[in-house]
């Protein structure tokens, strides 16, 4: 069950969210074969003096997304996401492949508690093996 976190300059994140929510949606679910129903996203905008990064790096479009996901996936399958999030992103946002950095964590299923089972006795409607 891939859960998306996105962090970003409040003036900046906020008005490209919507944008931004779809292409993050139609990359996991592209590249992981999950279905597109089941998005679960959560947008941080912070203050500027809270997000603090290199300015000769990063514009202040600068976006971080950070996915948590059950393991089992592929390295090829992992390397696909990234390389969708940074197509459809950008395209979508106008945002610099240099502004955008994405960090996938893999935990066990027994590490996720889902809708009040343990990760791993929950019956999932997709495969997570891809």
């Amino acid at each position: 069950m891939p859960q998306a976190k996105v962090y970003g300059i409040r003036e900046r994140l906020v008005p490209m969210r919507d944008a931004l929510s779809e292409a993050i949606n139609e990359s996991i679910s592209d590249a992981f074969k999950f279905p597109r129903e089941r998005r679960l996203q959560r947008f941080f905008p912070m203050d500027r003096e809270d997000f603090i990064y290199p300015p000769h790096e990063r514009s202040d479009r600068y976006t971080i997304i950070e996915i948590s996901t059950f393991e089992g996936r592929s390295v090829a399958t992992l390397k696909e996401l990234v390389r969708q999030l940074y197509e459809r992103v950008t395209a979508a946002t106008g945002m610099e492949r240099r502004d955008l950095d994405i960090i996938i964590t893999q935990q066990p299923k027994h590490a996720w508690g889902l809708m009040g089972d343990n990760g791993d006795e929950t019956k999932l409607s997709y495969k997570v093996e891809v």
